[in-house]
């Protein structure tokens, strides 16, 4: 499982590099880019995603093992498979909250524009924005259901 581990770090690291080489070197307008640069980072992801995915199987089984709780008053200890449980529970927070942020920017460009002409749609504009920024709320709801089943 330690692999796993270490190849998602790998991983992620080289997706990091990438994205530092193209702060340096950004891409001109209307260029594609060298020709290495869809493949590297759809390799990335792709190993990414492949071990996210082994990681939350080999998880699953090593957190459904662990054994009952010796003494009532005794503290838990947590394993790598409940680790790997509460990381998988965050995740749906995360995807959530960055899919909100991906929407409310273009929202709240919009929305300041429409004000700006016409402040009458003040309140109009603030429920399109709230809608948006719900879709991080449902990940935390998503995640806080997840952490009720855990326990």
């Amino acid at each position: 499982m330690y692999w796993l581990v270490g190849l998602m770090t790998a991983s992620l690291v080289g997706i990091m590099a990438l994205g530092v080489y193209l702060e340096f070197r950004p891409l001109t307008r209307g260029s594609n880019g060298p020709g290495w640069l869809k493949g590297t980072l759809g390799v990335n992801l792709l190993t990414f995603v492949l071990a996210e995915i082994g990681l939350l199987v080999v998880g699953m089984q090593d957190v459904l093992a662990q054994p009952a709780a010796a003494a009532a008053g005794a503290a838990p200890e947590i394993s790598v498979g409940m680790g790997l449980a509460l990381i998988g529970t965050g995740i749906p927070t995360a995807l959530a909250t960055i899919g909100a942020g991906i929407a409310v920017g273009p929202v709240g460009a919009a929305a300041l524009a429409v004000i700006a002409e016409k402040p009458e749609v003040f309140g109009r504009s603030l429920i399109y924005l709230g809608l948006a920024e719900g879709i991080a709320i449902y990940g935390l709801v998503v995640t806080i259901l997840m952490l009720g089943r855990l326990g």
